[in-house]
C-alpha cells in the first residue's frame, strides 16, 4: 500500500456505521435479515434495545429479542450485553422508510442568530453535557463554548411547516428572527461536544432522566455515557421542551441504529480547504451543500412565509 493510499484510509471517514458497532440486530436467527445495530454504550439497557426498534420498525405484532445463546431478553433496566439479538414475532416486520435530516456541524452567525447565543450562554453558562463551567462567564467570555441549535437552523421551514413553533413559550425578543431562534431550541456545549451533537453522535432521552445516550465509541473518553443532566438545567422554564429534545433523540436512532447506519462525514477541514469541494465528493452531497447554504442563509435572513 502507498503513502498516499494509507493517508486515504486513515482519513477518509467511513461510509456507515457498521466499524464501531459491536451489537447487531437480525430479523432472524439466520443472520440474513440485518435490521440494524448499535455500540452497546454504558447507559444503553435491554429495555432500550426494545425503544429503539420500536423507532426504526413497524411491528403487526408483539415481538421479543433473542440472543446468541437463545435466551429471551427481557424488556429489563439491565445493561445491554454486546454480541447478535434476533427479533421473535408471529407478526411481520418492515423498516421504517424514515429519513433523518441530514445534519453537519456549522455554526450559524449573523444578525439573527446573535440574541439566540447569548440568551443560551446567560441560561446555561456551562455545557449542559460535561458540566464544564465558563470560567469567565461573568464578563461575557465564551471561548471554548457554543450555543448549539437542537432543532437545526438549516430546517427552518421544516420547522414551520411541522408548526413546532407551538412547543416554544419564551420567542425571541425580536420576532422577527423566528421561533427556531428562540432560547428554548438551544442548549450550550463546549466546542467538542458540539460536534457530537450536531452529528448525532449523542442525544439526551428526556423518557429516562434526560439521561445522556452516546452512540460512538469515541465518546468512552468522556465518560458521560449514562450521565443524567444537572437538575438545575431540567427546572429551568426557560429550557428545552421534551418534544424537541424527543425529535434529537429520534434522529440520533434512525442515523446510528437503523440498518447500516447512515454516512459519516468529514467536518474538521484544515484552513485553506475547499470545503464546498470536499462536501461535493463526499458522501449525500446534495443534502450537505444545501445544509451549509441554508444554515447560513437563514442565519441573515427571515425566510419567506408559505
Amino acid at each position: 500500500m502507498s503513502t498516499t493510499d494509507e493517508d486515504s484510509v486513515q482519513t477518509t471517514p467511513p461510509t456507515n456505521r457498521l466499524a464501531w458497532r459491536d451489537t447487531n440486530i437480525y430479523g432472524s436467527d439466520t443472520r440474513d435479515t440485518l435490521i440494524g445495530g448499535l455500540w452497546a454504550s454504558e447507559g444503553i439497557t435491554n429495555a432500550y434495545l426494545y425503544s429503539m426498534l420500536e423507532i426504526i420498525c413497524f411491528f403487526t405484532d408483539t415481538f421479543y429479542l433473542y440472543d446468541d445463546r437463545k435466551q429471551l431478553v427481557r424488556k429489563d433496566g439491565q445493561q445491554l450485553r454486546p454480541g447478535n439479538y434476533f427479533v421473535v414475532t408471529t407478526g411481520s416486520i418492515s423498516v421504517t422508510d424514515e429519513v433523518p435530516l441530514i445534519c453537519a456541524v456549522s455554526l450559524p452567525s449573523g444578525p439573527r442568530v446573535e440574541p439566540f447565543r447569548e440568551s443560551v450562554f446567560q441560561r446555561d453558562r456551562q455545557c449542559v453535557i460535561t458540566g464544564k463551567k465558563a470560567m469567565h462567564a461573568h464578563v461575557g467570555r465564551w471561548m471554548g463554548f457554543e450555543a448549539t441549535h437542537i432543532f437545526p437552523l438549516a430546517f427552518e421551514r421544516q420547522w414551520n411547516d411541522r408548526n413546532l413553533s407551538c412547543l416554544i413559550t419564551v420567542p425571541p425578543a425580536n420576532e422577527s428572527h423566528g421561533s427556531i431562534n428562540s432560547v428554548q431550541n438551544g442548549i450550550m456545549l463546549t466546542c467538542v461536544m458540539h460536534q457530537f451533537f450536531a452529528s448525532y453522535d449523542l442525544a439526551i432521552n428526556p423518557d429516562d432522566n434526560y439521561k445522556i445516550v452516546c452512540f460512538t465509541a469515541d465518546l468512552s473518553r468522556f465518560h458521560i455515557a449514562g450521565r443524567h443532566l444537572d437538575q438545575t438545567f431540567i427546572d429551568n422554564p426557560l429550557r428545552p421542551p421534551d418534544d424537541l429534545l424527543h425529535w434529537h433523540f429520534r434522529q440520533a436512532v434512525l442515523v446510528n441504529i437503523k440498518g447500516v447506519g447512515e454516512p459519516t462525514y468529514e467536518d474538521d477541514f484544515p484552513p485553506g480547504s475547499d470545503v464546498m469541494g470536499e462536501i461535493m465528493r463526499g458522501p449525500k452531497a446534495d443534502e450537505r451543500m444545501e445544509f451549509e447554504l441554508f444554515t447560513r442563509f437563514n442565519a441573515m435572513v427571515t425566510p419567506a412565509a408559505g
